[in-house]
């Protein structure tokens, strides 16, 4: 499997509108994060993990010319803005995208997309809906099962492939989700910046996590602008951890 971060930002992206901190005027590409959205590409598959507002320039500049399926961490706008979007690979597949969320974030996507859903307008975009089981599902022969992680107050998915794991926006893991990590070498995890957070993990949260996983490799996604420059806080970081930037790519073994 390869992964490959398609955007690693908050909510706002970086650098934020109008700011003029040290990160959002940083010349570094590094320093420039699209919202968090990841691809997984195996032999026969290609899995986008959220669809946010930067969708469509993402999928542009990584030259995707097939999705087989988008799977939603949870409803958040900066994870599913970009959805109209997969009107191209319905285009070129002449099928529906499928689309895996829990009953919730379907609910959300239908408010959002009520269009897509109730209009047969010609050119409208095509959505196969389908359920994330607790106990996983299969895309393509990639298991994928779903970790419950929470983003305060709302209860949101991570997910696990093999020996890989992708959680974002999370502020808590249960025990019963730390149980499901064992094994896992390789971890994607969010932290937002190094100053606690009502809502996300900050850097020193996100570490804990990661040593108690203990994984082979960490990356680190959904940065703000306050977490600081790529260069000066990668000079801060244990071994084996990094921070995630657009573009990155990664090849998972076993």
């Amino acid at each position: 499997m390869k992964i490959t971060f398609l955007g690693t930002g908050t909510s706002q992206g970086v650098p934020v509108i109008a700011c003029e901190c040290h990160t959002c005027i940083s010349d570094d590409p590094r320093d420039k994060r699209l919202r968090t959205s990841l691809m997984l590409q195996a032999e026969d598959a290609t899995l986008v993990f959220d669809a946010g507002p930067d969708f469509r320039q993402q999928m542009l500049r990584e030259h995707v010319t097939k999705l087989d399926a988008i799977i939603l961490t949870h409803e958040h706008k900066d994870h599913i803005a970009g959805m109209d979007d997969v009107r191209a690979f319905n285009y070129k597949s002449q099928d529906a995208i499928d689309i895996y969320a829990e009953e919730k974030v379907q609910e959300a996507i239908k408010r959002e997309y009520k269009y897509v859903f109730e209009n047969k307008y010609p050119g409208i975009p095509k959505m196969r809906l389908n359920p994330i089981p607790p106990f996983g599902f299969d895309i393509k022969g990639l298991k994928i099962i779903p970790i419950r992680v929470r983003h305060k107050e709302l209860d949101i998915y991570g997910f696990r492939i093999g020996v890989f794991a992708y959680i974002t926006d999370a502020d808590y893991i249960p025990e019963s989700s730390m149980e499901k990590l064992i094994g896992v070498k390789y971890l994607v995890i969010n932290a937002l910046r190094k100053q606690k957070h009502a809502s996300h993990f900050n850097l020193n949260e996100a570490i804990d996590h990661i040593i108690k996983i203990s994984p082979k490799r960490a990356f680190i996604t959904h940065l703000s602008h306050q977490m600081g420059r790529y260069n000066e806080v990668s000079q801060e970081l244990p071994p084996g951890i990094m921070l995630a930037y657009d573009g990155m790519t990664y090849n998972i073994d076993d």
